[in-house]
């Protein structure tokens, strides 16, 4: 459903404007709401109320008695918030999630196929950077480990 690597800046007032790509798969599939959360990797997790139900279902069946489980569902679900886009196609994204992910100003949005994920511009450079060159070796050994 998402797809892509889009350049933003967060605006005078904190609001980012979602790629217009994203905007057209929000109306075709009637998306309104979302929840934004940490994410891994220091970006921001944004999903669709539907694949938010689907997500939250996954770690529910995870059993709280590990305290990893315990760590884990806090961070990500205390740190969930409900948003919706603006007319203007535009989210205001709560400061302790900015500063989780060191968002400034300048931001990019990848589109993850079910999810939208907001890096700092810096972060975002950093990882690529660092994960570009590995790429084909882990297509290969993740191939290899689906049988594929």
């Amino acid at each position: 459903m998402f797809y892509g690597e889009y350049e933003h800046t967060i605006d005078k007032k904190g609001r980012l404007i979602i790629p217009s790509k994203f905007r057209e798969a929000f109306k075709e599939y009637d998306v309104e709401k979302f929840f934004i959360t940490r994410g891994l990797d220091k970006c921001l997790f944004m999903f669709t109320e539907n694949e938010w139900k689907t997500q939250e279902s996954k770690f529910k069946a995870i059993s709280f008695t590990k305290s990893e489980s315990r760590r884990f569902n806090r961070m990500y679900f205390a740190g969930a918030s409900q948003i919706e886009c603006d007319k203007q196609g535009r989210i205001l994204i709560p400061k302790y999630l900015k500063d989780y992910a060191a968002i400034k100003r300048d931001v990019m949005i990848i589109g993850v196929s079910n999810r939208i994920e907001v890096w700092s511009q810096d972060a975002w450079k950093s990882y690529y950077n660092s994960s570009k060159d590995s790429f084909e070796d882990i297509a290969e050994k993740l191939m290899m480990e689906e049988g594929g």
